[in-house]
């Protein structure tokens, strides 16, 4: 592996920018891979060791920071910002959500509802740094390790 090689880190930025801008779609390794021109096994260890974060992992925080946006600063129902953000099944975004955010997707609005921050007086990527999710290990692993301990 050698991230060294600008054409190869041209290429896992050509793979991020297209996650990014559509995390909503339905995005297997084996797409990202397609998209950056690498082997599924290339492109998963390339892209962890390029940007810190398994490529599901980057794609998970994309869809939690967007769902949290829209539970905050909308009234969309809550089986439409899942949906909106790529999930395909509500109790799964449910339950990814309470692990990463400790709350429900609804307790989360009320939350947030009931704080009367002005989020709007903060710079936009101030405001999204902060509320990005540390997911720096498998939100299976969390769940694992909540449930034994």
């Amino acid at each position: 592996m050698r991230l060294d090689d600008p054409d190869l880190l041209r290429r896992l930025l050509r793979a991020r920018d297209r996650i990014t801008a559509a995390p909503h779609e339905d995005w297997p390794v084996r797409r990202m891979a397609r998209v950056s021109g690498t082997s599924v096994a290339h492109f998963a260890r390339s892209f962890r060791e390029a940007f810190g974060v398994p490529p599901h992992r980057y794609l998970l925080t994309l869809r939690l920071e967007r769902a949290a946006a829209l539970l905050r600063d909308t009234d969309v129902p809550i089986t439409h910002v899942a949906f909106a953000c790529g999930w395909q099944s509500l109790g799964t975004f449910g339950r990814t959500f309470r692990d990463v955010y400790g709350l429900s997707p609804g307790a989360f609005r009320r939350s947030e509802r009931g704080r009367g921050t002005r989020v709007a007086t903060v710079p936009a990527c101030i405001a999204k740094a902060m509320a990005r999710p540390n997911l720096t290990i498998a939100v299976s692993e969390k769940r694992r390790s909540v449930a034994s301990g």
